[in-house]
């Protein structure tokens, strides 16, 4: 690490051994501070570009979720939780939330533009 550079730069490690990877990233969540050096390092998981693209995909809807106060989460590796009436639902895709929510009609009233608009925009393609 140079300490003349303002910030820190990404390092990525390729293990052969999974089990390793989920070891040190156990020990650095359960730590949640670690430090090489004197000097504080984040540990991450490094997500393929599909994961990437799923997590986007659902950004807007999580943002909407966490406005109206229904406190959601992304769980490893894009999949939404929420919880709804003391009940916490997972959603692996757009097309689960979507069939869950044609029996809530005040979430449909909420993710309308979000969910509903892009299967028609699908649609016509």
């Amino acid at each position: 690490m140079n300490s003349k550079r303002p910030t820190s730069r990404h390092i990525i490690i390729k293990l052969a051994n999974i089990n390793n990877k989920v070891r040190i990233l156990k020990v650095a969540r359960q730590r949640q501070k670690v430090n090489y050096k004197g000097s504080l390092i984040r540990i991450v998981t490094d997500f393929s570009a599909e994961i990437h693209q799923a997590r986007r995909e659902g950004n807007e809807i999580y943002k909407v979720m966490q406005r109206k106060g229904l406190n959601p989460r992304i769980l490893y590796p894009a999949r939404l939780s929420i919880k709804i009436e003391g009940e916490i639902r997972n959603f692996a895709d757009k097309k689960q939330l979507r069939e869950f929510i044609t029996t809530k009609p005040s979430m449909q009233k909420m993710l309308k533009g979000l969910l509903f608009n892009a299967v028609k925009r699908r649609n016509r393609k």
